[in-house]
């Protein structure tokens, strides 16, 4: 058995593999095709899982990844994170390699990137559908219709079509109101190739995220779905409705540094430096950092509750808890936390401890 004496991320490959062939079954039934976001486990070895479900496109969030994913056997990569001129010698030498797409989103990067140039390169237009992180508005037709003006005499760089990330499907907290987002955003994504499909008739529409992919029903009309998330899902995704916590694929294993009866709190080494400050408010209005479990061995157990994180320092996770649960839990257990951000949590501790005790590793 592994002995554990220090934090490190617990993944799960049988609920993991689960959850990724749910996800394709659900991505068939819309016929469209299945570009999973690599960015959450960032591995080799879990992307061949992926690959054993039937992927063969991928989706990344930078061009070091896209490297990384190309050297272990990934030939057709987009990078859905909109790009400029400063990367285009890198954007250069992987499209000499493998098929890439990239995401742009302004005037100046077209032209420069194809200036600069030598090999083709896949362009998707960043489409905003109502997150407002990035990208250019879906309602803003004459400026989408002025940035592709370029793309239909480009030689180098050739347009597929237009993304966008329904990234504020995360506020949704139950069905209900995940539909009322996600239904405007398809419906403006949509449009876009309605208006545009007379100058570009073999356009793609391609959309990524993990609730609604996990929880909308009536998809149409899209050609490819990017989620990512989903393949550990984490607390957060458990709050949406996404998942439930029985298919949350990954659990930190911390060591308890101290207890404070005083005060109802046990003491966990396991701090933001591990977890990230990420956290979500909970039905009761709590705010969590991670849920607390029980651990046996590099297994952990979601109907035994231990508390919630309150607060996270860089080293350190506060954990609330009752004086029954406390009178069990003593300085040298070690403990489960569900994450609140599985995406994050993974890119910190840049390697898993499975289930079974193999140390699977992620890019550096």
């Amino acid at each position: 058995m592994q002995h554990i004496s220090a934090p490190i991320l617990l993944l799960n490959p049988a609920i993991c593999k689960a959850n990724i062939q749910r996800m394709a079954a659900r991505v068939k039934l819309w016929k469209g095709d299945f570009r999973p976001h690599f960015k959450t486990h960032q591995s080799a070895e879990v992307s061949e899982w992926l690959r054993e479900a039937g992927v063969e496109r991928i989706t990344v969030s930078s061009l070091k990844m896209a490297e990384y994913f190309a050297q272990h056997g990934w030939s057709d990569i987009t990078v859905a994170l909109s790009v400029t001129k400063l990367q285009a010698q890198v954007i250069d030498q992987l499209a000499s390699n493998i098929n890439l797409n990239i995401v742009v989103e302004d005037m100046e990067s077209i032209h420069a990137l194809e200036g600069c140039l030598n090999n083709p390169v896949g362009v998707f237009i960043k489409a905003d559908t109502g997150y407002h992180r990035t990208g250019v508005d879906a309602d803003d037709l004459v400026l989408m219709k002025k940035l592709l003006t370029p793309l239909q005499e480009a030689k180098k760089l050739i347009f597929m079509g237009f993304l966008t990330h329904a990234g504020n499907t995360y506020y949704a907290r139950n069905q209900q109101q995940l539909d009322d987002i996600v239904k405007p955003a398809l419906e403006k994504t949509l449009a876009l190739k309605t208006f545009l499909k007379d100058h570009f008739p073999l356009m793609q529409l391609s959309w990524g995220d993990t609730p609604s992919c996990s929880m909308y029903n009536d998809f149409y009309g899209l050609d490819e779905y990017r989620p990512g998330n989903f393949v550990f899902y984490d607390y957060t995704q458990t709050q949406i409705g996404s998942c439930t916590l029985k298919d949350v694929a990954v659990c930190m294993a911390a060591p308890v540094i101290a207890t404070h009866p005083e005060r109802n709190e046990i003491v966990l080494h396991a701090g933001a430096v591990h977890l990230s400050k990420d956290n979500i408010k909970l039905s009761d209005g709590t705010i969590s950092f991670g849920k607390v479990v029980k651990l046996s061995g590099l297994t952990w157990n979601i109907e035994e509750e231990i508390g919630e994180i309150k607060s996270l320092s860089q080293e350190h996770g506060i954990v609330s808890v009752n004086n029954n649960i406390l009178q069990h839990i003593k300085p040298g257990d070690v403990v489960g936390i569900i994450p609140v951000h599985s995406c994050l949590t993974a890119n910190l501790m840049k390697q898993f401890l499975s289930t079974d005790g193999n140390l699977i590793e992620m890019m550096k």
